[in-house]
């Protein structure tokens, strides 16, 4: 849980990353496959929208993304040539409806922002669906005190390199920082880089 009140004095600066530490990755996907669903509805009229996306609704729960136009393609014999489109959905979507913060999540953002906290974004996937999830989610006012930072604008598996350019163009001390998240490689590059690190449980 984050509680404002629990974090140390001396910490003035933030680093989050975005999918399921400040949006729940799940709500950006399955908006992604509505809009698929209806796409190849629209197109070919089979199959209808809400049996494809109920499919890839049960199937997400178990499987995640991994392999879905591949098992939507098999089951209702869409044709091959839609997987770009599905690809392209992912990263330039948009959506039907605005993705939220967790209200946990954004109580404490607001906690920063009164108490003049430094808030920043570091990424490590694709920086154009990213910034479209960004761009697409109600802030609350609150993107005015953000600053992103893509990884893969570094290189491939470049999170440490992203994270020492970040903390060296805001003049950032080591100790002052805290990095939130809920992967094991971020948290392990956070103690490589000799950063504090809070795993988030939602």
């Amino acid at each position: 849980m984050l509680n404002f009140s629990e974090i140390p004095a001396h910490k003035n600066a933030f680093i989050f990353e975005l999918d399921n530490v400040l949006i729940p990755q799940k709500d950006y996907d399955l908006q992604v496959y509505y809009l698929f669903a209806n796409f190849v509805e629209y197109l070919e009229t089979f199959p209808p929208a809400q049996d494809a996306l109920a499919f890839a609704k049960k199937r997400y729960e178990v499987h995640g993304n991994a392999q879905m136009f591949k098992e939507l393609a098999q089951t209702f014999g869409i044709d091959e040539k839609y997987d770009e489109n599905l690809t392209l959905l992912f990263t330039n979507a948009k959506l039907p409806l605005k993705l939220l913060l967790y209200k946990e999540v954004l109580a404490f953002l607001q906690e920063l922002v009164v108490n003049r906290k430094q808030i920043f974004i570091l990424t490590s996937e694709n920086p154009v669906q990213q910034l479209n999830k960004i761009k697409q989610t109600e802030w609350n006012g609150l993107d005015r005190y953000l600053k992103v930072y893509f990884s893969q604008e570094f290189g491939i598996d470049a999170t440490k390199e992203a994270l020492n350019y970040l903390m060296k163009e805001n003049q950032l001390k080591k100790e002052e920082v805290l990095m939130i998240g809920r992967k094991e490689s971020n948290r392990v590059i956070a103690v490589e880089s000799g950063i504090d690190y809070k795993e988030i449980i939602l």
